[in-house]
């Protein structure tokens, strides 16, 4: 790692600790980059990043065309840290990110439980220049992971206590991560790819778990795996699949009129009881779609006091 990489993950550290309340932009200065050196298969790709919605008031920005992902550190206060950490996935359908309020909105909210926050932008797909590799986003999530592993002690967390939420695709995003994950690559040169980039208990809202013709997302499909993809893909990729014994805890939200198929969560948490998984799940008759942490109101507006006391059951979560 170099030098002046880590120089500035000192400076982000400490603007972090004397300033986590603050608005982050999409084009946040004080994010650090997941490589130093450019993220694989992009770093010949010319960055075409755009940012449309609201930047003042209440930020509601959709961030396109991600070819450079990086991460934004919040950090609680030192006194109410629990030691627990969080990579927080905005959702988008693959197409974008909702950055702030599936993003750094989520980050302060846990704050306020005293943890710590990692918002991923994370690279949309590019299926037709990723062939045979992982996707993008699936590349990043797991960097993000290892990152917070590698930097625990500058961060006052736990590494044992690395979590991983997303919201809608960024869900689906998570799922993939509790679903497909590695110990870490012991003879790297690289100390971050060393770590493990399994998540110690997965946040999941109104996500997208399955790809399957009969309840999944087509547009998050079609977004991760091109116009027709392989039919292995598809099973590879419908996390309901995916659960084993060694997926970690996990707390689902979804509401019954989400045209995102509430089967998502409902299977997946069936597959997590299958295989004696810790899992709970918060179903809900109406709220749509893409409420954030629920400023819209409605009984969806409960769900962050409901996680809260799930994060305090596994000991992640301090009282507010």
């Amino acid at each position: 790692m170099k030098s002046n990489h880590l120089t500035a993950i000192a400076g982000i550290v400490a603007l972090v600790i004397s300033g986590s309340s603050r608005l982050a932009p999409a084009d946040d200065p004080n994010a650090e980059p997941l490589w130093a050196d450019g993220a694989p298969g992009c770093k010949e790709i010319e960055d075409k990043e755009k940012v449309a919605g609201r930047p003042t008031t209440r930020p509601d920005r959709f961030v396109s065309g991600v070819t450079r992902p990086t991460v934004t550190v919040y950090l609680p206060p030192e006194a109410n840290a629990t030691g627990a950490a969080v990579v927080i996935c905005p959702g988008g359908g693959y197409g974008g990110l909702a950055i702030d309020k599936e993003g750094h909105d989520i980050a302060r909210w846990l704050n306020s439980l005293g943890v710590a926050g990692i918002v991923l932008k994370y690279r949309m797909p590019r299926p037709e220049l990723s062939k045979d590799q992982k996707p993008w986003p699936l590349q990043d999530v797991q960097r993000g992971i290892r990152l917070v592993r590698s930097r625990a002690a500058q961060l006052r967390v736990d590494p044992n206590r690395v979590g991983v939420m997303g919201f809608s695709a960024g869900g689906h995003l998570a799922s993939t991560a509790g679903t497909h994950f590695d110990a870490g690559q012991s003879d790297s040169g690289d100390p971050i790819e060393r770590q493990s980039c399994r998540p110690d208990f997965m946040i999941l809202v109104y996500p997208v778990i399955s790809l399957s013709d009969k309840i999944g997302h087509g547009g998050s499909r079609r977004n991760l795996l091109g116009d027709k993809p392989d039919e292995k893909l598809i099973q590879l990729y419908s996390n309901e699949l995916q659960v084993t014994a060694q997926t970690p805890p996990t707390f689902l939200v979804h509401a019954k009129d989400d045209p995102v198929k509430v089967e998502n969560s409902v299977l997946f948490h069936q597959a997590l009881q299958q295989a004696k998984v810790p899992a709970e799940i918060q179903l809900y008759e109406k709220g749509g779609h893409g409420y954030g942490l629920g400023v819209r109101g409605g009984d969806v507006a409960t769900w962050p006091a409901r996680c809260a006391e799930w994060m305090k059951k596994l000991k992640l979560a301090g009282n507010r």
